[in-house]
């Protein structure tokens, strides 16, 4: 079978279970969803095992630190990963949702409701808790998904795609049907053509999301014949205003930039008000020396994605240009503003252009567990069909049901 074949035959497996997923109520899917999550637990050694060869083969091929970083499950992400799991039981089925009641004067009665989407292709590199996470919110609102992982993960992701079968298994048992399955499988392939032909079979595929670097992204989108929700880069700024506190500032900077350099939500770019700068910045100096945080001042390449201990540093005169500056070098993802000056607060969360803007916060919060959603199946900067974490209301589209009594149009 050639990965082509491979491919196309999990895409009709998860057509038949997205169908199969439709018959289940909330009740149904939220059982399946503590199954699994018991599941993942009874096989936590054997998947901290595969992870810890992954780990080690990621190590002895040089791969940076931050992507090792990416690609550790620890006890605590694991933990998180499960909690994520059963916080998505808690949270509201959004699927069956009326958005709008309306009737008409031809006697017609209008309700617009929310529909799965149907079936996900989800690409991601390194983080293995990306499979759960998109899984769990996936399978809550009735879509099918098909994911497929980097190599450098692959071991982590088979271990915890067994795991998710034999939980979707005991759930099953006898009653249910087969299909459902197949709502959650993982491709074990991690030839490059097997992203290229599931982007390219709309008659199985509903929406692609890649959850990796802007090359994958770019390589998902010249190949792709279904819709693709992404973020190509996550070039996200803070801005030091003149109204600043700047020990506030310097708090939310080191946040944003050490905690974990390496995710897309972490700042790359500090831009400081001219009135503050000589106040502000030999206090950044002795910051990025004491974190190891390289600082780029001049010759500037402003729309750089570093995912790293590195950080663009400009003086700006205003909020307007820290405005300006941010609309023409950011990626519409995240940035904040550091200040007590309420009216450029105001002014900084209308104009900037980005999916999320902060007042004296640290962009790190973009993620959609701190955003209430459980858990995250990516970061969207484009503005159709969702923007910015997307959660369970995002893997949905929308119906019109109509009803009459014998209505013709005149």
């Amino acid at each position: 079978m050639t990965v082509e074949e491979e491919i196309r035959a999990l895409g009709k497996k998860a057509r038949a279970a997205a169908h199969a997923l439709r018959t289940l109520d909330t009740r149904a899917k939220n059982a399946a969803l503590r199954t699994i999550a018991e599941m993942l637990e009874l096989s936590r050694d054997q998947i901290a095992a595969a992870n810890a060869e992954d780990v080690a083969a990621a190590k002895a091929a040089g791969l940076a630190p931050s992507l090792v970083d990416r690609l550790t499950l620890t006890d605590a992400r694991f933990k998180a990963m499960v909690d994520g799991v059963r916080a998505v039981v808690e949270l509201p089925d959004p699927v069956g949702e009326t958005l709008m009641e309306r009737d008409r004067p031809s006697g017609i009665h209008i309700t617009k409701v929310r529909e799965p989407l149907g079936v996900v292709a989800v690409v991601f590199e390194s983080r293995p808790n990306v499979f759960v996470d998109t899984a769990a919110l996936c399978f809550k609102t009735s879509n099918a998904i098909i994911l497929r992982g980097g190599k450098e993960a692959l071991k982590s992701n088979v271990a915890l795609a067994e795991a998710v079968q034999k939980g979707l298994a005991r759930w099953c048992g006898t009653e249910r049907p087969p299909a459902l399955l197949d709502a959650i499988q993982l491709v074990r392939t991690t030839d490059h053509d097997g992203v290229r032909a599931l982007v390219r079979m709309p008659e199985y595929v509903d929406v692609a999301i890649p959850r990796g670097g802007e090359r994958l992204i770019r390589a998902m989108c010249e190949a792709a014949l279904v819709p693709v929700l992404k973020h190509y880069k996550g070039v996200c700024h803070i801005y030091v205003d003149e109204q600043a506190d700047l020990d506030m500032a310097l708090k939310i900077l080191d946040n944003a930039k050490t905690q974990r350099p390496g995710t897309c939500n972490a700042v790359e770019c500090l831009l400081v008000n001219a009135r503050v700068a000589n106040a502000f910045m030999p206090r950044v100096e002795a910051w990025a020396k004491a974190k190891g945080v390289v600082l780029h001042e001049q010759d500037v390449d402003w729309g750089r994605e570093f995912l790293a201990l590195e950080l663009n540093v400009g003086i700006v005169m205003d909020v307007d240009e820290a405005i300006a500056h941010i609309n023409t070098y950011g990626s519409h993802h995240s940035e904040a503003i550091v200040t007590r000056d309420e009216v450029n607060a105001a002014k900084f969360l209308r104009l900037v252009d980005s999916a999320a803007v902060y007042h004296n916060a640290s962009t790190r919060f973009t993620d959609g567990g701190e955003f209430g959603m459980g858990a995250e199946i990516g970061i969207s900067t484009d503005k159709l069909h969702a923007r910015g974490p997307m959660g369970l209301e995002e893997l949905t589209t929308y119906k019109y049901r109509i009803t009459g009594d014998g209505c013709v149009r005149s």
